[in-house]
């Protein structure tokens, strides 16, 4: 397998760098400017831009990396860890896009604290902080291993600079300038993707040399996972896309509740085809070189290009990352600043602004303490989600059965989700029962119990504060 000289690994150092001084100048030219703009984009986003945010938050530095190295674990249907993106996206357009725009909040605490009340509010903040932090775990982890191998840097180095690049776009950007800039990252994204199937492709001659050699369980449709996993990850992914922060916060940047649910859609149509590719390019990598780290199957088919087609790669993948980051890192800063900074300390506009970029630059470094800790990328990418699911079972119940649950019931269902959720994946998936699971029973339980044994009543949940002037339509 070839590998790169010094002289050609700057070529692609060059490119990189060249790539994030342009996308650095447009997130200063593009810059929010006020915390309307920080946190909503002042609600003047196009539906389509908002669509490929939506796609590429769900496709970033972990579904890239981590269905490729999937794929070369369990098969082609590693895929499903995408494509149930787009079964999420259409049915979060069809079902709750409205609902939340039309709550007027950007963050999905708030909604729900509309039917809950505070408590629940700050339960559903604190677990949502939770989940993403480890998101961004996985963000750098698996961004590190997607650049590390063209520019020839260890891992800590890779994550730092990771982390580095990625606070600036967003401490600076905010909303709307993350959101325009990820039109030109996830353009670069898609063509890097592209590069590298045509690539594996034309290494292994093709579909049918792969077929002949892998195993034929790596061709069915539920390969080496089996349909509980698959049926597992599909809803869970619904359910983050139902509750993920940032998804919320995205939706609420455009013009209309229609547009919102239009983006949606868009995101759907974005996602399909990319979890196709990404699989073809994990198995490529299982039939080449089948006794290597399933973590590089992505980005060891640079090693085989151009400098300069590797170079355009590396950028892609870059790109990806530093979506991913960015737009994690913002929602975890919109929900430490709307749920907790702004009702205790009510500052004026200009000093919510200052406070909401100085907790990110503290939220970009957090992950960085806890890189070295994590087991497979895919698997604790489809934790996080679960932790996001029993967010996204307590909010359809507040829409659509508010007469059942109480804020008692609804607080202390989501406490013993998360800690149950985290148990079960901490030992592994004990008895074969994924925590996805866990996570969408727990609450339930919880809720029918309290219920049944009259340990609160339901009854309408006071706001659980004013909005405030960041979420005014402009």
């Amino acid at each position: 397998m070839h590998e790169f000289t010094q002289g050609e690994s700057l070529t692609i150092a060059v490119m990189v760098v060249a790539y994030i001084l342009l996308t650095g100048w447009l997130t200063l030219k593009l810059r929010s400017r006020t915390n309307a703009q920080f946190m909503t984009a002042a609600r003047s986003m196009p539906a389509v831009v908002v669509g490929v945010l939506l796609m590429s938050e769900f496709i970033g530095a972990k579904s890239t990396v981590g269905t490729a190295q999937e794929a070369f674990n369990s098969g082609i249907a590693a895929a499903w860890s995408v494509l149930g993106a787009s079964i999420g996206f259409v049915l979060f357009g069809l079902f709750i896009v409205r609902k939340i725009y039309d709550s007027g909040e950007y963050t999905i605490s708030a909604a729900i604290a509309q039917k809950y009340g505070k408590s629940t509010m700050m339960t559903v903040s604190v677990i949502m902080i939770y989940a993403l932090l480890l998101v961004n775990v996985g963000n750098y982890v698996s961004g590190a291993a997607a650049i590390s191998t063209a520019l020839r840097v260890n891992l800590p180095t890779a994550m730092c600079i990771i982390a580095a690049v990625s606070t600036f776009y967003y401490v600076f950007g905010g909303l709307k300038g993350v959101a325009w800039v990820t039109i030109l990252h996830s353009a670069i994204k898609v063509v890097g993707i592209g590069i590298i199937l045509a690539v594996a492709l034309s290494l292994t001659g093709g579909l049918a040399p792969m077929r002949e050699s892998l195993p034929p369980v790596y061709f069915t449709w539920d390969g080496k996972l089996g349909f509980a996993t698959i049926f597992a990850w599909t809803f869970g992914t619904v359910g983050a896309i139902f509750s993920t922060q940032f998804i919320v916060q995205a939706i609420s940047s455009t013009k209309n509740a229609s547009a919102a649910r239009a983006s949606a859609f868009y995101a759907a149509a974005f996602c399909f085809p990319l979890g196709i590719v990404l699989a073809l390019i994990g198995l490529a990598a299982k039939h080449l070189y089948p006794d290597m780290n399933s973590l590089y199957a992505l980005p060891v088919f640079m090693k085989g290009m151009h400098p300069l087609l590797a170079g355009l790669v590396t950028t892609s993948l870059v790109a990806s990352i530093f979506v991913s980051v960015s737009t994690v890192a913002l929602a975890i800063a919109s929900l430490v600043v709307r749920d907790f900074y702004v009702p205790y300390w009510n500052p004026d506009p200009a000093q919510e602004l200052r406070m909401t970029r100085i907790f990110s630059l503290v939220i970009a470094v957090v992950p960085l303490v806890f890189v070295f800790f994590i087991p497979e990328i895919l698997k604790l990418s489809f934790f996080t989600r679960a932790l996001r699911l029993s967010i996204a079972i307590v909010a359809m119940v507040g829409f659509y059965l508010p007469w059942f649950g109480s804020n008692r019931g609804a607080t202390l269902g989501l406490l013993g989700a998360a800690v149950a959720t985290t148990v079960w994946y901490v030992l592994g998936n004990p008895y074969g029962i994924d925590n996805m699971y866990v996570a969408a029973l727990a609450p339930l339980l919880v809720m029918v119990i309290e219920r049944l044994f009259g340990w609160g009543k339901p009854q309408p949940a006071p706001a659980a504060s004013e909005p405030t002037h960041t979420v005014t339509p402009v």
